[in-house]
C-alpha cells in the first residue's frame, strides 16, 4: 500500500508539473498574440509616416501605455494574486472587468473633451473601453486558470486587427489609426466577454464586489499602482515630457528602439501577469525565488540574442519596420538592448517579491524608479537622445540588483522560520 501511495503521489506531482507547463505556454502564447497586435499598430503607422508625424503618434501610444499600465497594476496584478474559493474568485473576476470598463470609460470621456484641439487624444479616448476591458479580461481568465480562452479572444483581435490596418490609406493620420486598432478590438472583446460570463455562471451581479473594489482602502491594487507611477509610469512620463517640451524626435526614437523588443514585452508581461498563480504552485520561499531567478536569466540571455540580431539587421529591412524613424532608432539598440536585458532579471526579481511577500516591492520602485529617471534627463542633457537611452539602461541595472537583493533577504528572513510556509500577506485584500 506505501509503494502505491507513493506511485500515485509521483503520477499526481509529474501531472501537476505538467499542466503547470502548459498553463505557462498557453500564457506566454496568449502574451504574444496580445503584444503582436500592438506592434503591428506601431509598425505599420511607423511605415506610413514620416519621422516628425510617427513622433506625435508615439506621444499618443505613450499615454495609453501609462493609462493601460495604471489599471492593469490596480485590478490586474492584485486580480492574480486573489485567493478564495472558486465562488469567490468568479465574483472577483467578474468585479474587476466591471470596474475595469466603467473606469476605462470615464478617463475615454475627459479624453474625448481633447479632440477639438488634439484628435489623436479625442480618438483615443473613443476606443479606450474597448482596449482596457479587453485586455482586462485576460487576467480574469488566468486567475481562473483559463487561459485559453483568453488565447482565443486575442486570437481574433489578431485575425481582425491585421486586415483593418492594412486597408488603412498612406499618410493616415494618428487619430485614424488609433481608432482602427481600437475598434478593431471590439469583436474580441464581445467573444471574450461571452467567454467570461459562461466560465463564471452562477456568480451574479458583481456590483457590491465593484463598488468595494473601488472603496476598500486595503485593496493591495492601489498599493500597486502607486508602484506603477513612481515606477514605469514616472519614466514613461519624462520621455512625454522631453517631447512635449524638448524633442519629440527623442520620443519617436526611444519609441521605435523599445517596439523592436516587442517580443521580449511579450514575456515580461505573462512572467508579471501570469506568473503568481504558477509560482505559487510550488512548495517554500527558496523554490520559488529559484524558479523566478531561472526565468529572468533566459529572459536576459534571450534579450542579448535580440539585440544581436537587431544590431546585424540590414539597414533596407530595418527601414521596412520602422520607415524613417529607423535611423535614429538603430542607433540606440546597444543600449536598448542592455536595458532589456537588465528588466528581464528586475521584472523577475519583483515577480519572487510579489509571492514572497506583495508588500516589499514599493520602496524599490520608489526610489529607483525615481533614480531612472533622473538618469534618463541627466543622459539626455549629457549625451542627448543616446545619453537618455543609457541612462534608462542604468536605472533598469539599478533596480534589478535591489529587487534581488531584497528577494534573497525575505527568503533568509521570513521563510527560514520555523512552522507552516506562510503565502504572501494580503493577497486576498
Amino acid at each position: 500500500m506505501r509503494k502505491r501511495s507513493r506511485g500515485t503521489h509521483r503520477r499526481g506531482r509529474l501531472a501537476e508539473l505538467g499542466g503547470l507547463r502548459g498553463a505557462v505556454a498557453v500564457s506566454a502564447a496568449d502574451q504574444g498574440v496580445a503584444a503582436l497586435t500592438n506592434i503591428v499598430v506601431v509598425v505599420v503607422t511607423a511605415r506610413q509616416s514620416t519621422a516628425a508625424d510617427f513622433a506625435d503618434f508615439a506621444v499618443v501610444y505613450t499615454v495609453f501605455a501609462l493609462l493601460l499600465g495604471a489599471f492593469t497594476a490596480y485590478l490586474g496584478q492584485s486580480l492574480v494574486l486573489r485567493q478564495g474559493t472558486d465562488a469567490e474568485l468568479r465574483r472577483d473576476c467578474r468585479s474587476s472587468v466591471t470596474v475595469t470598463l466603467a473606469g476605462s470609460a470615464s478617463v475615454g470621456v475627459l479624453l474625448l473633451l481633447l479632440a477639438p484641439l488634439a484628435p489623436e487624444f479625442g480618438a483615443l479616448g473613443l476606443v479606450l473601453p474597448i482596449l482596457l476591458t479587453q485586455d482586462g479580461m485576460r487576467y480574469a481568465f488566468s486567475l481562473l486558470r483559463r487561459p485559453g480562452l483568453a488565447l482565443t479572444a486575442d486570437v481574433l483581435r489578431l485575425v481582425v486587427a491585421v486586415p483593418v490596418l492594412a486597408v488603412q490609406p498612406d499618410g493616415a493620420g494618428a487619430a485614424r489609426m488609433v481608432v482602427a486598432w481600437g475598434l478593431s478590438a471590439f469583436p474580441a472583446l464581445l467573444l471574450g466577454g461571452a467567454l467570461l460570463v459562461w466560465v463564471t455562471r452562477g456568480a451574479g451581479l458583481p456590483f457590491a464586489e465593484a463598488r468595494a473594489l473601488v472603496a476598500d482602502r486595503r485593496h493591495l491594487g492601489r498599493r500597486f499602482v502607486v508602484e506603477f507611477g513612481v515606477g514605469n509610469a514616472g519614466s514613461q512620463a519624462a520621455i512625454v515630457g522631453l517631447g512635449l517640451l524638448a524633442n519629440p524626435l527623442a520620443v519617436g526614437a526611444l519609441r521605435g528602439a523599445s517596439t523592436l523588443f516587442g517580443p521580449l514585452n511579450v514575456l515580461f508581461n505573462a512572467a508579471t501577469g501570469f506568473g503568481p498563480p504558477q509560482l505559487n504552485r510550488l512548495p517554500g520561499g527558496a523554490a520559488k525565488a529559484r524558479a523566478a531567478f531561472a526565468a529572468g536569466g533566459a529572459l536576459a540571455a534571450l534579450a542579448a540574442c535580440w539585440a544581436l540580431v537587431l544590431a546585424l539587421l540590414p539597414d533596407v529591412a530595418g527601414r521596412q519596420l520602422l520607415g524613417d524613424t529607423w535611423r535614429s532608432a538603430s542607433e540606440l539598440l546597444p543600449a536598448t538592448g542592455s536595458q532589456y536585458a537588465a528588466m528581464a532579471l528586475g521584472t523577475c526579481g519583483l515577480l519572487a517579491l510579489r509571492v514572497l511577500n506583495p508588500r516589499a516591492t514599493l520602496g524599490i520602485q520608489l526610489v529607483f524608479s525615481a533614480l531612472t529617471v533622473v538618469c534618463l534627463l541627466v543622459g539626455y542633457a549629457l549625451g542627448g537622445i543616446l545619453g537618455a537611452a543609457w541612462g534608462l539602461c542604468l536605472g533598469s541595472v539599478a533596480k534589478a540588483t535591489a529587487s534581488w537583493a531584497r528577494a534573497a533577504l525575505e527568503v533568509r528572513v521570513t521563510y527560514a522560520r520555523p512552522g507552516p510556509d506562510a503565502g504572501p500577506e494580503g493577497v486576498a485584500g
